[in-house]
């Protein structure tokens, strides 16, 4: 069972992470750029931006689940070390201009701040993993790094996740803002849940800092709802 999620989730990960190509072969309005107005997909800083975030980004999620490997950090450390640096370079590179593209998100705040938001926890959880490793704090950065790809992953889980809410409600705009938090927020709680070892770890800060998420997320959809 275990053999056969690793290579699901090797499979999504490689096919998303080689799916910005896909950009360079169709139309510009392909996939997501077709809801954005012509203004938009005119702008050089906005289009820099977003295929900065969307080919570094793949970048980022075609390599990442490389680190998880076992059989690879045993073998090759100095390989593993080379990814890693190349994963944190791509998540600094792609997640900043992520935070740009999310002002303009489809379909208003809530979008746009969940969106942000997922930006600013990837960058925060990567930078963290980072430094842990940085000073050979091996846990807490296995930790952060498992935080990290969940939210990268979340690439894989926004493409699973759109199409059928759309058919489902039958309306892209009301599914789009529900998946800027619904293509983050579940993988981020399945990394809480996989890292904690013991139950005192449920009272720890990462709890906490779980709890504060989730309350934000419920004020801003009560918000875009009222």
């Amino acid at each position: 069972m275990k053999k056969a999620a690793w290579i699901i989730f090797a499979i999504l990960s490689t096919l998303i992470g080689l799916y910005p190509t896909i950009y360079f072969i169709f139309d510009k309005r392909f996939g997501l750029l077709g809801s954005k107005t012509e203004a938009l997909l005119n702008d050089n800083l906005y289009n820099a931006a977003f295929f900065t975030h969307i080919v570094i980004g793949g970048f980022a999620l075609l390599i990442g689940w490389l680190q998880f490997s076992k059989k690879l950090r045993r073998t090759n450390m100095n390989l593993h070390r080379l990814v890693g640096k190349g994963y944190v370079i791509a998540v600094l590179v792609s997640g900043l201009a992520g935070l740009y593209i999310a002002i303009f998100a489809t379909g208003g705040m809530i979008s746009k701040v969940g969106f942000f938001s997922s930006g600013i926890v990837w960058l925060t959880t990567t930078i963290l993993g980072y430094t842990a490793i940085r000073k050979f704090n091996i846990e807490k950065h296995k930790k952060f790094m498992i935080y990290s790809y969940a939210v990268c992953f979340s690439a894989v889980t926004l493409r699973i996740w759109l199409p059928l809410l759309t058919i489902t409600i039958g309306d892209f705009i009301t599914a789009y803002n529900i998946v800027a938090w619904l293509s983050w927020v579940p993988n981020v709680i399945f990394a809480y849940f996989l890292t904690f070892k013991r139950r005192s770890d449920k009272t720890s800060s990462e709890a906490i800092l779980l709890l504060r998420m989730l309350g934000f997320l419920v004020v801003m959809v009560y918000v875009s709802v009222a």
